[in-house]
């Protein structure tokens, strides 16, 4: 948890513009293998959705204003209790809520919960969404859409899937929020590919996989590198 108070701050100085918080669970079904490694070791170390937001706050308290996103699963929320999840979650300064396995039809307790404290309820479209699908979802979002590129779990992937920009696209004619796209992206190459057709690019598993790699002294340097060159800000061979 120290460490986060360090890794927040260097991804959003290495160009991060807004930085999701992860909740972790026992059953993350959308995870791949690096997340939910990660998911599992946080269980172990005892991390619970209420020392998440404890984080979150000690991060508003050491001076980080951008934006920043809780993102997990139901259960553990349903546990806590939405209406008070909310409330914590907008008292130690959250933007928003990203529930990955909530469907848009049972997530209106929850979205209650989020519009009475101030929050974003944002909600996740699959390239198998059909139009319907897509105008009920955003029908109910606010803050942005997530578009979710592949049809299966996160992990970083070689490439972008073909049909990536027609299925931004139907999303688009629905929506005026900004549209961010996730999952296999971990490259530089990904992320220009992405800025021609969204609004933001959302990278997971290679950022943990970078923390993984390296010696604990350097994780927050080596974390503010990567967002560098991803981000274009620093070259990949500097």
């Amino acid at each position: 948890m120290k460490d986060t108070l360090r890794l927040v701050p260097a991804l959003i100085d290495g160009g991060a513009d807004i930085v999701e918080l992860g909740v972790p669970f026992s059953d993350p079904l959308a995870e791949g293998p690096t997340i939910q490694r990660s998911s599992h070791h946080a269980l172990m170390q005892g991390v619970t959705p209420r020392i998440c937001l404890e984080v979150l706050a000690e991060l508003r308290g050491q001076g980080v204003e951008s934006p920043l996103i809780v993102m997990g699963y139901f259960n553990p929320l349903l546990a806590y209790g939405l209406e008070e999840f909310c409330r914590d979650a907008a008292s130690a300064g959250a933007d928003g809520i990203i529930v990955v396995d909530l469907p848009p039809e049972e997530s209106h307790p929850l979205r209650d919960g989020c519009r009475a404290h101030g929050l974003d309820l944002i909600y996740l479209l699959a390239p198998t969404s059909t139009d319907e699908r897509i105008g009920l979802a955003v029908g109910l979002a606010s803050g942005f859409v997530y578009c979710v590129s592949v049809t299966g779990v996160t992990g970083a992937r070689d490439e972008l899937p073909p049909g990536l920009s027609s299925f931004v696209d139907r999303v688009r004619a629905r929506t005026r929020l900004p549209v961010a796209v996730g999952f296999g992206i971990s490259k530089r190459k990904h992320f220009r590919a992405v800025g021609r057709m969204a609004d933001a690019a959302v990278i997971g598993s290679a950022i943990i996989d970078e923390i993984d790699r390296c010696d604990p002294s350097e994780r927050a340097s080596n974390v503010k590198r990567f967002a560098e060159v991803v981000t274009g800000r620093r070259r990949a061979a500097d």
